[in-house]
C-alpha cells in the first residue's frame, strides 16, 4: 500500500532523481535539495495475506480512517495551514512541486530537522509555539492569569488532553472541546470506524473502533483507551488524539495520529515475557523508595507489529520507530500502558541510516559492535520505562502530574528518562539473571551510535534534546570517550554503568519532586550541542537523517 498519490509521486520522485543527477545540478534546480536529501525512500512492508475477508475489508475502511487524521493534524499544526496546502497542489512548476513535496513530508512548511524553520515564504517564523491549540495573540501569562480564575473542574478541561482555547467576542478566552472544534471530520472519522466494526470478525477490534468512534463524538476517551488496552486482533490500530509534542507553549494538547498495522505474532511472543518483569523493575528503581509506585496497573502488553499505513502526526517528519500508550494518567494507574513496537520500520531505519553512521562515528575497536537486537531490544525498553517511575505526585501539598509539573520541559525530560532508565533496567535485568548477558557491550555501543541518529533530528525537538542532555551527562562522568584524532567516540564500559544509573535516579528525582527549576537549570547546562558532537555531525551530512516510509 502508498502514502497518498501525491506524496508518492513527488517525494519519490525527489528522491530518486538524486541518484540521477550531481548534487550540486540538483541543488541548482532545487532550493530544497540538501533538506530533502536528508530522507532516504524505504520500502514498508507487511503481510496482509493472513486476514479474513472481513479484517481485510476493516483494514481497508481504517486506512481511509488514517487519511482524514492527516486533514485534523493539518488543521492543528497552524490555522493557515490547509490552505497553504491547498495552494501549493495548484503550483506545477518545479519549485512548486519541491515545496509540496517537502510540505508533505512535514506535513507543515516548517523543517522538523530545522528546528522547525520556515522553508516557505510568508509563513510565521518561527513555529507558533501554541500551534492552532490556543489564540495566536495569547501570551502563556495572560493563559495562566484567566486559569487560575477558573472553577477546579474548567481548570482540569483548560490544562486537559482534548480541548482547544480560543477567544469570546469580547476578547476573552474560552474551552472548546474537540468534537465540537473538529465536528465535520471526527463525524467522518467515526462513521468509517463503526463501518469497519461491522466487517471485522474480531470481537476486541469491533469493541475498540465502537468506543473509540463514540470517544470522536462525545470527547469522552477513557473507554476506548481502556478497550485499546485489551486490544487483541491481528490488525492493531491506534487512532486519535495522543502525544502533546506540538503544544510548545505547556504540552497540554493532543494532536490526532493514526498507526494502522498487523500484529507480528512471532516476535510479540518473543517479548511477552518483560511485561512479568516490570512491577520488580519498578520496586527496585535508583530513587527514594517513597517515588516508586508498589502497584502497577495491569501487566503492561507489549505488541510488535509491522506498520500499513499512518496519518497525522505519524507521518510528519521524523517516523516512530515504537510508542507507548495512552497517556491519560486514569487509564495508565488503573491498567498501565501498552507499548507498540513498530519493527518493519525499525528495521529500515537500522540499515538505511544507523548502520553507515555508526561507521563513521565509532571507534575502530567498537564499531563492529552494532548490532540490531539491541537497538529494537533498547526502544522496547524505553517504552517500558515510560510507564515507570514517577506520573501522579504532589507538589506543594497539591496533586498534579509530573507532565503539568514540568510544562513545556516535559516531553524532553520524559524523553529523557525513559532512554537512560531503559539502559539502567536493560542492566539490572542481565545482573540479576532474567536476559541474557553476551549483548551487554553490544547494548552500550549501540546506544551510544544512536545518540547521533536521535540528535540529528535536532537538539530543540523532545528526542533529540533529550538524548543530548544524557550524551553530555554522560560524557562528563566518563562513560564515553572522544578521540580528537579520529574524531571517533568508544564507550568506557567501567564508566558507563554508574553514570547511566546515577542519571536515573537524578531525571526520576526531578519528576517526582515536580521541580521545574532543577529541570529547566539541567536542560539548559547539558542539552547543548558542543564541539566534539558538532565536529561528528559534520561528518554525517551526506547520510540521511531519516526515512520515508514507501506503504
Amino acid at each position: 500500500m502508498m502514502f497518498s498519490k501525491t506524496l508518492t509521486g513527488l517525494v519519490l520522485a525527489g528522491l530518486v532523481s538524486f541518484s540521477c543527477t550531481s548534487h550540486q545540478d540538483q541543488k541548482a534546480m532545487d532550493p530544497l535539495a540538501d533538506k530533502a536529501a536528508r530522507f532516504v525512500a524505504a520500502p514498508i512492508t507487511s503481510d496482509t495475506t493472513r486476514l479474513s475477508p472481513g479484517n481485510r475489508e476493516a483494514l481497508r475502511l481504517l486506512i481511509e480512517a488514517a487519511r482524514v487524521m492527516d486533514t485534523l493534524y493539518r488543521r492543528q499544526v497552524w490555522s493557515g495551514n490547509e490552505s497553504l496546502l491547498k495552494k501549493l497542489e495548484q503550483d506545477t512548476t518545479p519549485a512548486g512541486k519541491s515545496r509540496l513535496a517537502y510540505f508533505l513530508i512535514n506535513q507543515s512548511p516548517w523543517s522538523q530537522l530545522d528546528h522547525n524553520e520556515p522553508f516557505i515564504d510568508g509563513v510565521p517564523s518561527p513555529r507558533p509555539p501554541m500551534a492552532n491549540f490556543y489564540p495566536e495573540d495569547m501570551t502563556k501569562e495572560e493563559f495562566q492569569t484567566w486559569l487560575t480564575r477558573l472553577p477546579e473542574a474548567e481548570q482540569k478541561q483548560a490544562t486537559g488532553f482534548f480541548t482547544v482555547i480560543r477567544r469570546n467576542a469580547d476578547s476573552s478566552l474560552k474551552i472548546v472541546p474537540y468534537n465540537v472544534e473538529y465536528a465535520e471530520e471526527l463525524g467522518r472519522a467515526a462513521q468509517l470506524l463503526r463501518t469497519a466494526a461491522t466487517a471485522t470478525d474480531n470481537a476486541s477490534l469491533k469493541s475498540y473502533l465502537l468506543t473509540r468512534a463514540d470517544a470522536f463524538l462525545s470527547n469522552e476517551y477513557y473507554d476506548s483507551d481502556v478497550a485499546w488496552m485489551d486490544l487483541d486482533s491481528p490488525i492493531d490500530v491506534t487512532i486519535g488524539p495522543y502525544e502533546v509534542y506540538m503544544d510548545d507553549l505547556f504540552n497540554y494538547k493532543a494532536a490526532f495520529e493514526a498507526f494502522i498495522t498487523l500484529r507480528n505474532d512471532e516476535e510479540t511472543a518473543k517479548l511477552a515475557m518483560f511485561s512479568g518483569l516490570l512491577q520488580d523493575i519498578e520496586n527496585n528503581l535508583p530513587i527514594d523508595p517513597k517515588y516508586r509506585n508498589p502497584k502497577l496497573g495491569a501487566l503492561a502488553p507489549i505488541r510488535v507489529v509491522d506498520e500499513v499505513m499512518t496519518g497525522g502526526e505519524s507521518r510528519a517528519g521524523v517516523q516512530t520507530a515504537a510508542f507507548n500508550l495512552p497517556n491519560d494518567e486514569r487509564v495508565t494507574a488503573e491498567k498501565g500502558s501498552k507499548r507498540v513496537m513498530l519493527k518493519n520500520v525499525q528495521e529500515a531505519k537500522f540499515t538505511k541510516i544507523l548502520t553507515p553512521l555508526a561507521a563513521i562515528v565509532l571507534g575502530p575497536s567498537q564499531k563492529d559492535s552494532l548490532a540490531f537486537e539491541p537497538f529494537f531490544t533498547h526502544i522496547l525498553a524505553h517504552e517500558l520505562m515510560h510507564g515507570l517511575g514517577p506520573h501522579s505526585i504532589v507538589v506543594d501539598g497539591k496533586k498534579t502530574t509530573v507532565r503539568q509539573a514540568m510544562k513545556e520541559l516535559s516531553s524532553a525530560f520524559e524523553e529523557a528518562k525513559a532512554d537512560i532508565s531503559a539502559l539502567w533496567s536493560l542492566q539490572y535485568l542481565m545482573d540479576k539473571g532474567a536476559i541474557d548477558r553476551s549483548a551487554e557491550h553490544q547494548m552500550y555501543i549501540t546506544y551510544l551510535a544512536g545518540v547521533f541518529r536521535s540528535v540529528r533530528f535536532g537538539i530543540k525537538e523532545a528526542h533529540g534534546r533529550g538524548m543530548a542532555f544524557q550524551f553530555n551527562y554522560l560524557s562528563d562522568a566518563g562513560g564515553f570517550a572522544y578521540d580528537e584524532a579520529s574524531g571517533t567516540f568508544t564507550v568506557d564500559m567501567q564508566k558507563i554503568k554508574p553514570a547511566v544509573r546515577d542519571l536515573t535516579a537524578l531525571i526520576m528525582t526531578v519528576q517526582a519532586e515536580g521541580n521545574y527549576a532543577k529541570a529547566n537549570e539541567l536542560l539548559e547546562r547539558y542539552a547543548v550541542m558542543r564541539p566534539p558532537m558538532e565536529k561528528a555531525l559534520k561528518k554525517l551530512e551526506a547520510i540521511p537523517v531519516d526515512i520515508v516510509p514507501v506503504f
